[in-house]
């Protein structure tokens, strides 16, 4: 919650400071940044999911040193391209697309206490990497500096949260199990909500006492990762926040630069929605990663993000008239639309959490729908939308299908899947 109000206050005050003629470049360059955030969220989603399943913490850590060489390459090839097609400054684009590496190495460290289920240290790297992002920039816009400069301090956070989540996150623990197992019932420090901190169970029930003593992996289960799996989740990753941001890019380019404003700031409200419940999944998804809880942990998932959904769109349309107090009259034309901004946003994080749960069981190829969603909505906007509000309700319309068919499919092989892992009546 920290992270993400400090996210939306960045928005907002850069819509007032910016101006709305102004605006539109610093949000398009954030929609990019989200897009470049892509690999480090599919990272964080492997290193979790593999840590779970026993790889040792040091061969997770090279792999996000890999990865973030990889990006890094990728990012500053990418510089110009950006810079043509947004046609914005070449500082301001190699400053949004420049934080990708740290944005790789910050999730990486996120993962490795995402799937040891030390949610607690998580929650304070997940804040602290938000307030390290977001109060730089703040303070280069308060001072009168430009988009460029504002996202040069945000990459620098960014750097300096990844510094503070890798001390958080500490040394590689070692795992030693007891000789004999309990002969009955779960160990003492298993409770409903999982092990207890300090404490590693595995499947059986045995408790691993967890040490943290330096880079040294014991023979248990020591799975070697390459970036294989990474790029497989990344392509889940990439069609969902391109799903997300598309319309923010598009706006841009279809619309004036005082309705793509407009347009950017509505977004906040389907941000908002969007990110709001980030946490379910993230305390949901090792449990999506064990098959004897997959099934079950996916319908919960997907039934708290749809409340919570409902709640966010309720509250949009009741705070929709006090929006321009806060934004400014430049954009009271799109208030009576917050309540669509919203839906976009709870409709795809329904689909996020699907599609979190396709990665859990590595079951990726279930992305082809997002994909094609991504290009049905590309195409019904670059051809047919002009306005805000036609952009807005092609957005929620393209979203509810492609979620309709997603969560329909996992849902289905959750069910089969748990079926499977059901013991016979003589086992």
């Amino acid at each position: 919650m920290t992270a993400n109000v400090a996210g939306y206050l960045l928005q907002m005050l850069a819509s007032r400071w910016l101006g709305v003629t102004g605006y539109s470049e610093f949000a398009s360059l954030l929609a990019v940044q989200l897009l470049c955030a892509v690999p480090a969220l599919a990272l964080q989603n492997v290193v979790a999911r593999e840590l779970v399943r026993g790889s040792s913490v040091a061969a997770l850590r090279g792999l996000q040193w890999r990865c973030a060489v990889i990006v890094a390459v990728v990012a500053a090839a990418l510089i110009p391209v950006v810079t043509a097609v947004l046609n914005v400054g070449v500082l301001a684009g190699a400053a949004a697309l420049g934080a990708a590496p740290a944005l790789v190495l910050l999730s990486g460290e996120q993962g490795i206490l995402q799937g040891s289920r030390r949610f607690r240290a998580l929650a304070v790297v997940l804040g602290a990497a938000g307030v390290a992002r977001v109060v730089p920039a703040l303070v280069i816009l308060a001072a009168g500096g430009g988009t460029a400069p504002a996202l040069c301090a945000a990459a620098a956070g960014i750097v300096v949260a990844s510094a503070f989540a890798r001390s958080t996150a500490g040394a590689p623990p070692v795992r030693i199990r007891p000789a004999i197992a309990p002969a009955t019932g779960p160990s003492p420090d298993v409770t409903a909500e999982g092990p207890m901190p300090g404490f590693a169970v595995d499947e059986a029930g045995t408790r691993d006492d967890v040490r943290s003593v330096g880079d040294r992996p014991t023979a248990q289960g020591v799975r070697s990762v390459g970036v294989l799996p990474v790029l497989r989740a990344a392509q889940v990753q990439a069609a969902l926040m391109a799903l997300s941001s598309a319309d923010l890019i598009i706006a841009r380019i279809v619309l004036d630069e005082a309705d793509a404003s407009r347009y950017a700031l509505g977004a906040i409200a389907a941000k908002i929605a969007f990110w709001l419940p980030q946490a379910v999944g993230v305390v949901l998804y090792p449990r999506m990663a064990q098959p004897t809880h997959s099934a079950r942990a996916i319908r919960d998932a997907l039934a708290v993000l749809s409340g919570i959904g409902i709640v966010a769109v309720s509250g949009a349309a009741l705070a929709a008239p006090v929006a321009p107090l806060f934004a400014g009259q430049d954009y009271a034309p799109i208030q009576g639309l917050l309540w669509l901004f919203a839906l976009q946003g709870a409709i795809l994080a329904v689909l996020q959490g699907a599609l979190l749960s396709a990665i859990a069981v590595d079951r990726t190829a279930l992305a082809a729908v997002t994909w094609l969603g991504l290009v049905v909505e590309v195409v019904l906007m670059a051809c047919f939308a002009r306005s805000v509000p036609t952009l807005i309700t092609t957005a929620v319309g393209v979203a509810a299908v492609t979620t309709i068919f997603v969560a329909v499919i996992v849902l289905r092989t959750a069910d089969r899947s748990g079926t499977a892992e059901l013991p016979s009546a003589s086992g």
